[in-house]
């Protein structure tokens, strides 16, 4: 039997990480870089005459003045970790297939498991809003999902207290093979919700393909082409071939999840989404998903820890 090209290809070795990015300035040079693709350029006056303070790691404005580090205004803004520890959390989250828990990162960055936390969850939005904008088209598989259990002498199904509902959808090519995929907390699973949803997620002229579940029927709104297939009682989607592609994907998410985390609270649950569906999206790059994490990171703005605990994320 061939081997499978995604599951054998040859991603960054440890070696290689250490010979990259052993040193911190490695790291800091890495994040100039790709801030400043072209040299660097004042944020404040536009100004790319500089001058720097190395005391404080610090450039200086000619023009105005104004002063800024490498760092400010990216996700590692005003981090006291070393840079050097954020690329060993970048390399860990990218290179493992099943993801890495807060207190095994936190392990191996040798921190405590609130900081470990603290840069998983950081590293987790940098890939939730890299991917939230980017839509799927062509033709799309789509269904209905939970995460978590069945609190005692609950509700059961989706009725169920315990239960986190989202929408998973996969964009197939014409051979049938899965592109890219879309994975969403939900309120519930209204029309309204639905209709909203789609409209963020799906390109217009899309082919969707979903259950019979009735909340579906909003695709159209979204001036998507939907096809339901009614799932009969004795007879579960995941015997379908139209939903082969989205049942994988759920099987694979919810083992990682279940695999790899203790617990994972409800508000949390889109970065734990967007996390599964970055490297997924980006399977056939194991190589250079690293660099592209760190580009992300680059460009995404400052997250105070404690906004990472507050209220629920909405998509």
């Amino acid at each position: 039997m061939a081997k499978n090209k995604i599951q054998f290809q040859r991603g960054m070795s440890f070696g290689e990480f250490i010979e990259s990015y052993g040193t911190e300035k490695q790291c800091r040079d890495e994040v100039a870089k790709m801030r400043w693709t072209d040299g660097f350029v004042c944020p404040k006056c536009g100004g790319k005459s500089y001058c720097g303070l190395k005391s404080r790691k610090i450039f200086q404005c000619n023009q105005c003045h104004h002063q800024t580090s490498v760092i400010a205004s990216t996700i590692f803004h005003s981090t006291k970790l070393p840079l050097t520890k954020w690329f060993l959390a970048i390399y860990l989250l990218t290179q493992s297939k099943k993801g890495i828990s807060t207190v095994e990162l936190a392990r191996h960055l040798g921190v405590s498991q609130n900081t470990g936390w603290m840069v998983k969850h950081k590293l987790m939005q940098v890939m939730l809003e890299r991917d939230k904008d980017r839509k799927l088209n062509g033709r799309i598989e789509v269904d209905d999902a939970y995460l978590g259990g069945e609190k005692r002498n609950g509700k059961r199904g989706r009725g169920s207290e315990n239960k986190t509902p989202f929408i998973a959808a996969v964009e197939t090519s014409f051979e049938g093979h899965p592109k890219r995929i879309k994975l969403q907390m939900l309120s519930g699973f209204r029309k309204k919700e639905i209709s909203r949803w789609a409209r963020a997620n799906l390109e217009s002229g899309s082919s969707v393909i979903t259950d019979g579940l009735g909340c579906f029927n909003a695709l159209t709104e979204a001036g998507c082409n939907h096809e339901a297939i009614i799932v009969g009682s004795n007879r579960k989607s995941v015997d379908i071939p139209s939903f082969s592609w989205v049942n994988t994907v759920l099987g694979n998410l919810k083992n990682s999840i279940t695999g790899t985390y203790h617990s994972t609270g409800s508000k949390h649950i889109p970065r734990y989404l967007a996390e599964f569906q970055y490297r997924f999206n980006r399977r056939f790059e194991l190589k250079g998903i690293m660099k592209r994490l760190i580009f992300a990171s680059v460009r995404t703005p400052p997250m105070q820890g404690r906004l990472l605990t507050l209220a629920e994320l909405a998509w």
